[in-house]
């Protein structure tokens, strides 16, 4: 087997080795059953298990109270841009949204389809390179929910607080969960996409204070409706078995590190480096206004795309791959979520520096 490179990709991305492993003996024997786990039925006590120490887990690292749930869901998390308004956000009904990038964008068009919406921010003007402070913008009265994204990958910016409101947050944490810590008693609902953060592709996240599971109109069809997963833990068809069994393994990981505050100061740790090399030097330029920079995704130029292409070029073929930043934007990408390791950032720096000499 070669050796493993760096993998920057936005996602999916990078995982533990030691979760590669172990899933990779799992899809062949799974706890000495003789037959792998994706092979189980999602109704074996082997696969509950699986689930309910996944969900317990995720509660312990996330300080998840008991009137939230947690729903493990088939597919992406643009399935949540219209399945949130859907639920939550009743015809006539106003609904407040923060346009920092694609995926909100995204967001805000399905729920137009629901309900009233107030775009109370943008920074689609500015390129999305920053994300607004509290005082930016205004909440409309009436609104049933804030929504926001928390990191933008195709950007780089993120949130580094969490916005405060009189109303209920309702956030796609697609790219920054369990990165961080965060209080969630102010949110109705959180929802991550796992293929970043917290394993494969395939399963979406979303934890749901309980009361609003009762908001739904009639005329939700039944498989869009969250009180029927709720109602039937995750399981009223079958469940994303595999990813999330990886999911679980991420998690284990993750309480072995120190969980979500020791993965914090990590995270804080591997940006800083790369931060610093990108404000060390007028060759690279960083995307993100430094106020709204994210821990997760990296975001830079170089002075002309034929040297950004070059670099490209040139870091793959020593180990570092998925620099290539998103087609919509251009420019150079480094993705550097909790599984990515420091020395692959200080790898990267080193080639920078290297680039820099050869061709600034």
């Amino acid at each position: 087997m070669p050796e493993r490179i760096y993998n920057f990709s936005a996602g999916p991305s990078t995982l533990p080795q030691e979760v590669l492993t172990q899933a990779a003996q799992d899809i062949v024997n799974f706890n000495n059953k003789g037959m792998g786990l994706i092979e189980m039925s999602h109704r074996s006590k082997d696969f509950i298990a699986v689930a309910e120490e996944t969900e317990a887990n995720l509660r312990e690292l996330m300080k998840i109270p008991a009137n939230y749930k947690v729903l493990f869901l088939q597919g992406g998390a643009s399935t949540q841009f219209a399945m949130i308004p859907m639920n939550l956000l009743a015809p006539g009904k106003t609904a407040t949204y923060l346009n920092t990038g694609v995926w909100a964008k995204k967001a805000i068009k399905e729920a137009k389809l629901f309900g009233n919406v107030q775009v109370a921010y943008s920074s689609e003007d500015s390129t999305f390179n920053h994300v607004p402070k509290d005082g930016d913008y205004t909440v409309d009265p009436a609104s049933e929910y804030l929504y926001f994204v928390t990191n933008n990958t195709i950007y780089g910016t993120q949130f580094s607080s969490m916005p405060t409101s009189e109303k209920m947050l309702i956030s796609d944490m697609s790219s920054d969960i369990l990165s961080r810590e965060f209080d969630i008693t102010p949110f109705g609902l959180v929802y991550a996409g796992a293929q970043k953060n917290m394993g494969p592709a395939g399963v979406t996240v979303v934890i749901i204070r309980e009361d609003l599971l009762e908001r739904t109109p009639e005329n939700v069809p039944t498989m869009l409706r969250y009180k029927t997963h709720a109602d039937n833990g995750s399981m009223f068809n079958t469940p994303p078995c595999f990813a999330i069994h990886v999911v679980g393994l991420v998690l284990k990981w993750l309480k072995k590190v120190g969980g979500v505050a020791a993965m914090e100061k990590i995270n804080q740790e591997k940006a800083a480096v790369l931060y610093n090399a990108i404000d060390a030097t007028d060759f690279y330029r960083g995307h993100a206004m430094p106020g709204s920079r994210s821990n997760m995704n990296v975001t830079f130029n170089l002075p002309t795309p034929e040297l950004e292409a070059q670099f490209i070029k040139e870091a793959t073929a020593q180990g570092m791959d998925g620099l290539k930043g998103h087609r919509s934007v251009g420019g150079c990408r480094a993705s550097i979520y909790n599984a990515f390791p420091k020395a692959g950032v200080e790898a990267l720096v080193a080639f920078m520096r290297e680039f820099e000499k050869k061709n600034g």
